[in-house]
């Protein structure tokens, strides 16, 4: 028969690596493959395979951000090209809707247009591409588009937009080029800034030193990392491949050679990050990983570059136990002194500009973190194997590093409430479909509100309580440490879902320690007569419906209190930037929410109550009062169905149509989550039907009322003198009608 390589087998349709694979020693059509893009498997000898899409096994090499709302995150991966995604979905999660190549070289920089975050750049080797988002056409804007002799490239090379001038955009050979007009011109701003001869380590043969293999062996270097001022257009920053640090302040008109004592050939300079506070200062890393060096190598320089000193001492690995290279260390743009680092093993965190580090752990993989992006509040990391990685508002570290180094170890700030972010007042999930099913990939939203964080130094004896107040003092939300966990138990038995689907809720943290909390940026949820889950459904983070109002943008203030003690933070929301409602319109439709969700919660607070006086008078230990309590029992009946309008031939005025408990509390329902559908202007039909269920509301609830004043204490008299129990309207009842989609 014909040979089949795995290649062929696994679907590859390019060039592909296939280092790994086991067979079934019981059954040899049973193969397992793993590759660049993830592990497959056959049962058939390879007539079909499993999807590696099912995998978070990106290997990516940098990583980039767009100026969008929600940002997206761009890279080049190995053997799979490039890719842009989302960090937020419109369907309640990151799907493969989000997920599209970007027209990178694979192991490339990505450099999305901050001016027109449509496009995107990408540099590896001598490539240069443009990718458009809207056409998805894709261009070779490069320098070089046949290679020259004097012009060296590495596999992945630096591409960035200046922070300073969006118009300006560097890109790096083992020379620096610019561009002011996206690449339709270049400029070259730099002599060959590698090793004049790089030379090999003494572990290796040597090199040929005739030919055209001499001239390689004489000068092999390439610029591997560039940083560009946040001052000036003047400042640039660049590192090489073997080992060179370097400084221009006049645009790259005259470079002087600034590297750190120690740095030897075969050193590569992963990254430089320049400061956001002042022109004299930048971080960069070392990796020797290529001479079997894992110890990490890092430096920091204030003026700019004269002197170095190394910031690698806090870093494992340098006694040679879990040594680890470093390949990025960034700055904070925002708190001076706080710095991350991402290593081949983990990320790192610094309060104190270098001196001491701390592993950043949580449920981040241990795999190697190539890059690391400080964009808005959230730190993004890009690993070589388990994608994109979020850590979603570091606000606390940035308060952490303003208390110093001895709060930060310690864990123990001197408040127990910390200092929110803002927060993005965003829908959940705006789905209307069937969900994807949970076993298709899929990525996390970032949570759902804003993320509130506090540290208790000790565990709470009494209760713990988090409120979150408007404007005005009033308070809209509140959690405490003694809230039940919903849904409870025996609720997931009888409902009729998945138990992976319900987002559950559970108390307050009331334990010694930093905790996170989100508020879901709602209002207090109303009392309805039943809760559904929706089908805009996620996996683990769908609510039932209905829920409070989502508050609209503006500021909050956060209330903890602990052992009696309370502390206070303001809390800004902003408004999801897409949508371009006006403002007045806006508080007009809050205004119809918030009195249709009162509305609700007073209509369902009463038909249950009805309901339960019926299932009480119905009771078979009330059968020898059955004809005293007949009327009633008719009475409660009436108020919860309601009595139809005029028939043919009858006096309007003697038989008008009266609105039912039951059926009204169902058009409340059904409106308030029409109302809570967009963030547009509600229709006039829509306002109709809101006046409508008002008037209606303004009828039927002084019916009950009245039932509850009079007639109540009536029934009770009757039911003592029979030794029965008096109607108790706190029971629950044990069965309400369903209502919903009947499809």
């Amino acid at each position: 028969g014909r040979r089949q390589d795995v290649d062929e087998f696994a679907g590859c349709a390019g060039r592909g690596r296939l280092p790994e694979h086991l067979i079934n020693p019981l059954n040899p059509k049973i193969l397992f493959v793993v590759s660049d893009q993830g592990a497959i498997i056959t049962v058939n000898g390879g007539e079909s395979w499993s999807s590696w899409y099912n995998q978070p096994t990106a290997q990516l090499y940098h990583v980039a951000a767009t100026t969008t709302f929600p940002y997206q995150v761009c890279a080049g991966q190995q053997e799979s090209g490039s890719v842009c995604t989302s960090t937020r979905g419109n369907d309640g999660a990151i799907t493969f809707r989000e997920w599209h190549p970007a027209g990178i070289i694979e192991y490339g920089y990505a450099a999305p247009d901050p001016l027109h975050p449509q496009i995107v750049y990408g540099a590896g080797r001598t490539e240069v591409s443009r990718y458009d988002m809207y056409t998805g056409e894709v261009q070779n804007v490069t320098p070089l588009p046949v290679r020259k002799k004097d012009f060296r490239a590495n596999r992945t090379e630096p591409i960035l937009f200046s922070p300073v001038d969006p118009h300006l955009m560097y890109y790096a050979t083992n020379h620096l080029f610019k561009t002011t007009d996206y690449g339709h011109t270049w400029e070259t701003i730099s002599p060959d800034l590698s090793q004049e001869h790089s030379g090999w380590p003494a572990t290796l043969p040597a090199l040929k030193t005739e030919g055209q293999s001499g001239e390689q062996a004489k000068r092999r270097g390439a610029i591997y990392s560039v940083a560009a001022s946040y001052k000036n257009t003047s400042t640039i920053w660049a590192g090489t491949d073997d080992g060179l640090v370097w400084i221009t302040r006049d645009g790259g008109a005259h470079w002087a050679n600034i590297t750190p004592p120690g740095i030897s050939a075969w050193s590569k300079v992963t990254q430089i990050d320049a400061s956001r506070f002042d022109d004299e200062t930048a971080y960069l890393s070392v990796s020797r990983l290529r001479i079997d060096d894992l110890k990490p190598y890092a430096w920091k320089t204030h003026d700019g570059g004269k002197t170095w000193v190394s910031i690698a001492a806090g870093l494992p690995g340098n006694s040679g136990a879990g040594a680890a290279p470093v390949n990025a260390v960034r700055a904070d743009p925002v708190q001076p002194g706080l710095l991350f680092a991402a290593t081949e093993r983990a990320v790192w965190t610094s309060f104190d500009d270098g001196a001491n580090w701390k592993a950043l752990e949580y449920n981040l993989p241990h795999t190697s973190m190539r890059d690391l992006l400080i964009h808005q509040d959230d730190l993004i990391v890009a690993t070589h194997g388990r994608s994109f990685w979020v850590l979603d508002d570091i606000a606390p570290l940035r308060e952490l590093a303003r208390m110093g180094e001895a709060a930060a170890t310690a864990g123990k700030p001197g408040k127990m409430l910390l200092k929110p972010a803002e927060a993005w007042r965003v829908r959940r999930d705006n789905y209307t479909d069937t969900p994807l099913p949970p076993d298709e990939p899929q990525g996390e939203n970032p949570p759902d509100g804003a993320l509130i964080d506090y540290a208790l130094p000790e565990g709470a004896s009494g209760p713990v309580t988090l409120e979150i107040l408007d404007g005005g003092g009033k308070v809209i939300r509140r959690y405490s440490s003694t809230d039940a966990v919903k849904p409870e138990a025996e609720e997931m038995k009888t409902d009729l879902i998945p138990a992976y689907w319900p987002l559950v809720h559970g108390p307050l943290p009331a334990t010694a320690g930093m905790h996170r909390w989100v508020w879901d940026l709602r209002a207090a949820t109303p009392m309805a007569t039943n809760y559904e889950y929706p089908i805009s459904a996620v996996a683990h983070r769908t609510p039932k419906v209905p829920q409070g109002p989502l508050v609209l943008g503006g500021t909050y203030t956060v209330r903890l209190t602990v052992g009696g003690k309370s502390e206070t933070q303001s809390l800004t929301v902003k408004m999801d930037p897409r949508v371009h409602t006006p403002v007045a319109e806006l508080e007009k439709l809050h205004a119809e929410q918030v009195k249709m969700a009162d509305l609700l919660d007073e209509l369902a607070k009463d038909d249950l109550a009805a309901h339960s006086v019926e299932e009480q008078l119905g009771a078979a230990a009330n059968s020898s009062l059955k004809g005293q309590l007949e009327p009633f029992v008719a009475s409660v009946k009436a108020l919860l169905d309601g009595a139809e309008g005029e028939k043919a031939g009858q006096d309007k005025a003697e038989h008008k149509a009266e609105p039912g408990l039951d059926g009204l509390s169902g058009e409340a329902g059904q409106v308030y989550t029409e109302l809570e559908q967009a963030d547009e202007p509600p229709t006039v039909a829509l306002l109709a039907a809101a006046a409508h269920v008002h008037d209606e509301g303004r009828d039927v609830l002084p019916r009950w009322k009245e039932f509850v004043v009079k007639d109540l204490p009536a029934v009770n008299r009757l039911l003592q003198g029979a030794g029965r129990p008096e109607i108790d309207l706190e029971k629950a009842p044990g069965n309400m009608p369903e209502s919903g989609d009947e499809d």
